[in-house]
């Protein structure tokens, strides 16, 4: 990988570490200012639907646009192909942001008909709100995965905290004024702010041009790799809608509990997963520009063992400490214990999904990089159905709305054994023996963390509840980490060596 890979992925996870917990303090100020009620209720409702086409365009873009400037660059056209997706994707931004304007009206008072009708008025003018900052998000999208595709990893991280920070300055700033409308402008201001900086600070001016003819040409193919991976990466939101939609006929704060817990349960998998599967797609890109097939499957192999070296751990420490974590997070203001109840009990059944979806983003970008997207649209398109499947059913076993959690987590683990399936399948076997023998001692050194934790506990149950939390992740730390060398686990010492060499 190299010195400068290194630094590159060490730079990337301190960015997407700020991320992350600017997006915690953004959750963190609205469990404040607005707890379980009716106005935190609405702005879940309200920016479920604007975000499918966020994440539309912005992950949806970096998988599609990073091997294709990349083969387009090597062949000399990277200017031509940069300027004709940014040209193209406006076009389409303006288009979904129009139509999202006029059906938001129509459309959330049917898809929440239990929800409060003060909280369905509120839902919808804020919808309007984060359909127009869409048009922002499409270009500013072109812009991070430019910076992607040139391993400015960092940069492209940073023009979303500058989205993030502005929420959450909105809502301290002018929440007592206008309510959850604060979060909604403070979301459109950093929208805005942030295609100003990545526009005249972070992309070269000679990069490519905004303004010019359509070149049908060019957009055309790249439109055929693009939309049917963006559908795909909408299918995650697409299946949180469903969550809020089956959670809204329980009750308002059925909603809240299900965002509030989905938000801090799959902080690792945005830093872990997301993270590891952004930092090798270059270099599977890049393998398979080269036609290097050893290297492509080795980086897939190790991206899937690394994701759950660190994962596997962060998920079983976070479902330990998850009644103490909410509490830290969130109890405070308007959110009260009973609220931190509710949500810890929705936490632990979300835990599922974020280990399985983590390893199928590694999946996902070796589709990505050949351009086949379109193989797992089918399979992610069958998620949806799933989801609602299991939620009917989970619903009428339990009655409650912690099914709601329990069929994402099934359903993760059914999206990603069917996906695993077809790599094998049509892109060639992966090496299982390697696979299974270190996953195996990854769980073994997990149980280790574990029953030291337990054996620990009697010790600090009795503790302040900061101190406890800390001794805790110390010594579940430490324990894991001892663990996973004296198992031998082989990528722990793979990544142990490259960083003795960076």
């Amino acid at each position: 990988m190299g010195r400068k890979l290194a630094i590159t992925g060490i730079l990337f996870v301190i960015a997407s570490l700020f991320l992350k917990v600017s997006g915690l303090l953004r959750d963190m100020v609205i469990a404040y200012q607005f707890g379980d009620s009716y106005q935190s209720a609405a702005y879940f409702a309200a920016f479920t639907l604007p975000n499918m086409f966020i994440l539309f365009f912005t992950t949806g873009m970096k998988n599609a646009f990073v091997p294709s400037f990349i083969h387009a660059n090597a062949d000399g056209k990277g200017h031509h192909h940069f300027s004709q997706v940014i040209r193209g994707t406006m076009v389409l931004g303006f288009a979904v942001s129009v139509i999202g304007v006029l059906v938001s009206p129509l459309l959330l008072p049917m898809l929440f008909p239990e929800l409060s009708a003060k909280a369905i008025e509120l839902s919808v003018g804020l919808s309007i709100v984060f359909f127009i900052a869409v048009f922002l998000v499409s270009f500013n999208s072109v812009y991070e995965a430019y910076l992607d595709a040139e391993s400015k990893f960092s940069l492209s991280v940073i023009s979303q905290i500058i989205v993030i920070g502005s929420t959450i300055l909105g809502a301290i700033l002018f929440a007592d004024e206008i309510g959850a409308y604060s979060l909604a402008f403070g979301y459109l201001a950093g929208a805005l702010i942030s295609y100003i900086v990545k526009r005249f600070w972070f992309v070269p001016k000679g990069s490519h041009k905004v303004i010019g003819k359509l070149d049908w040409e060019e957009i055309k193919p790249f439109s055929i790799i693009f939309v049917p991976v963006a559908i795909t990466v909408m299918v995650g939101q697409v299946n949180l809608t469903i969550d809020n939609i089956f959670a809204g006929t329980f009750s308002d704060s059925a909603i809240t509990y299900l965002n509030y817990a989905k938000n801090i349960v799959h902080f690792p998998q945005a830093i872990i997963g997301v993270t590891i599967g952004t930092i090798i797609f270059p270099i599977l890109s890049k393998a398979i520009a080269n036609a290097n097939e050893k290297s492509f499957k080795q980086g897939i192999e190790y991206g899937l063992m690394l994701t759950l070296l660190v994962l596997l751990p962060a998920v079983a420490g976070m479902m330990w400490l998850m009644q103490d974590l909410i509490t830290l997070v969130y109890e405070r203001g308007a959110f009260t214990a009973d609220a931190t109840a509710a949500t810890a009990s929705v936490g632990y059944l979300y835990m599922g999904s974020v280990l399985f979806f983590s390893l199928q983003n590694i999946l996902n970008k070796a589709f990505y990089s050949r351009k086949q997207g379109h193989v797992i649209l089918r399979i992610s398109l069958f998620s949806i159905a799933l989801n609602v499947a299991l939620n009917f059913l989970f619903i009428a076993i339990l009655d409650s709305y912690l099914a709601i959690p329990l069929a994402s987590s099934v359903m993760a683990l059914v999206y990603f054994a069917l996906n695993w399936v077809v790599f094998n399948r049509t892109q060639g076997k992966l090496n299982s023996r390697f696979i299974a023998k270190d996953a195996a001692k990854i769980f073994a050194a997990t149980a280790a963390m574990l029953l030291a934790l337990w054996l620990a506990s009697g010790i600090l149950e009795d503790l302040h509840i900061y101190i406890r939390f800390g001794l805790t992740a110390i010594i579940g730390a430490i324990v894991y980490v001892i663990a996973a060398l004296a198992l031998k686990t082989e990528i722990a010492r793979f990544l142990i060596s490259k960083l003795r060499k960076s």
